[in-house]
């Protein structure tokens, strides 16, 4: 066929109809996805691995794909760019946090300057109320979500929110100073 072949997209599972649904699906649309996904990624390898996805996806929920030749191909279309869409968020986090970590590696070659950082930071923090104390740590620096810190503290999630928000802006207020290096030039 178009160079994916459909057995390696078909788990063994499906039965003799979705199978055949699904290997109509494939004849009928191969093209117009490979296409498409050759616009979205750098390779022509990368579009296969996104089209194979996109097959797999349809092979997994067979039943909601939309019956009608129109409707089948925009279910596909959606479904491929939004894996596409998803792959480039993880892209993104993933140097978002590489340049985070190397941003933070220069600051941990001096440690004279992690030391008072640190210092600074923990003095903030004792500054602000112990509720809204306690949220900012659980959520910057043991990751909890917000739920969890609702659900621990028995308030809503709304006031986590809240506290969070109060709370990052009155440590950006004590911490200012800190980082206000204008006045050293």
């Amino acid at each position: 066929m178009n160079g994916l072949p459909l057995g390696a997209a078909l788990p063994a599972t499906l039965p003799d109809s979705a199978g055949e649904r699904l290997a109509a699906l494939f004849d009928a649309h191969y093209a117009r996805l490979y296409g498409l996904a050759r616009r979205l990624v750098p390779t022509a390898d990368d579009a296969l691995d996104l089209v194979q996805e996109t097959f797999l996806k349809a092979a997994r929920a067979s039943r909601s794909i939309p019956s009608g030749g129109s409707d089948e191909e925009a279910w596909l279309v959606r479904v491929l760019v939004n894996i596409q869409r998803d792959r480039w968020r993880r892209a993104a986090v993933r140097m978002r946090y590489g340049n985070e970590t190397r941003a933070s590696s220069v600051v941990d070659t001096d440690p004279e300057a992690a030391l008072v950082a640190h210092a600074a930071v923990w003095s903030a923090l004792d500054v602000l109320p112990p509720r809204r104390r306690a949220i900012l740590v659980m959520r910057e620096l043991e990751g909890q979500t917000v739920n969890d810190i609702a659900s621990v503290l028995g308030i809503t999630a709304m006031t986590v929110r809240w506290h969070l928000s109060r709370g990052r802006r009155d440590l950006a207020r004590v911490l200012k100073p800190f980082g206000d290096t204008d006045d050293e030039a």
